[in-house]
């Protein structure tokens, strides 16, 4: 299997819609005010579909992977997006920030490298 999509819940569809391609995500599907598809550079992609604020999963994280954690941060922030915390080397190897979309959905800008795929505890 090749995992290459995901539908995550929103609230607001057009708040939604703005953080995501502020994110840098293209839209390729615009069904308002229910459904929208993004898509990254990669090809892999995301979409929101709208829900009721007593179902959206607050549970959900997203992972977006960058070369450079510092400067993507310091793009999104003069973009207007807030951040949770300062960007931080974890104990798993990875350096990431964390902020939330306008559904609540916790998103990650991270970089992994090869600890992504082969950490050193890898089995």
């Amino acid at each position: 299997m090749n995992f290459n999509q995901i539908t995550i819940p929103c609230v607001n569809y057009d708040e939604s819609v703005a953080f995501y391609a502020k994110l840098g995500l293209r839209q390729i599907v615009d069904s308002p005010p229910r459904y929208a598809r993004f898509e990254s550079s990669s090809g892999t992609t995301l979409s929101i579909h709208k829900t009721d604020p007593e179902v959206t999963a607050s549970a959900v994280t997203i992972y977006f992977e960058v070369d450079d954690v510092d400067a993507e941060v310091r793009r999104l922030k003069s973009d207007g997006l807030e951040f949770d915390g300062d960007v931080t080397d974890q104990d798993w190897l990875w350096r990431e920030a964390y902020l939330r979309d306008p559904a609540g959905n916790r998103v990650c800008v991270y970089h992994a490298g090869e600890n992504r795929r082969f950490p050193p505890w890898r089995i």
